[in-house]
């Protein structure tokens, strides 16, 4: 069990660099995602200006696999996953540069798009 100040603290946003923010909505107790490491994800991602579902992972007998920090995802994924802990709950807001960029990732994701991932580990 977690105290009402675990709770607040698990809540408060944080600001990882250039404009990468994350935010723990549930605390995991298992191991730490580190770089290299093999991870397995629920997710929805959403564009962050509309609240626009484009892609989403939801089947837990069917998690999205990939090893962190080797550039299977966007950047701000990877860097956003690090020192998750295993069955918590994370949202990030990634912005376009550590996404998919001026380019973005047609038809569902515009250029220059933000994206709001909600993600368990």
């Amino acid at each position: 069990t977690h105290t009402h100040a675990q709770s607040a603290a698990a809540a408060a946003p944080r600001n990882l660099g250039e404009g990468l923010w994350v935010r723990d909505t549930a605390a995991g107790t298992g191991a730490s995602a580190e770089a290299g490491a093999t991870v397995a994800v629920l997710y929805t991602c959403r564009l962050h200006a509309t609240n626009k579902r484009v892609d989403h992972r939801s089947n837990p007998n069917s998690p999205f696999t990939f090893i962190l920090g080797r550039g299977a995802v966007v950047e701000g994924l990877d860097r956003g996953l690090e020192g998750m802990a295993v069955g918590g709950e994370r949202e990030l807001v990634v912005p376009a540069h550590l996404g998919y960029g001026a380019a973005g990732a047609p038809p569902k994701i515009p250029p220059d798009a933000a994206l709001h991932f909600a993600i368990k580990l």
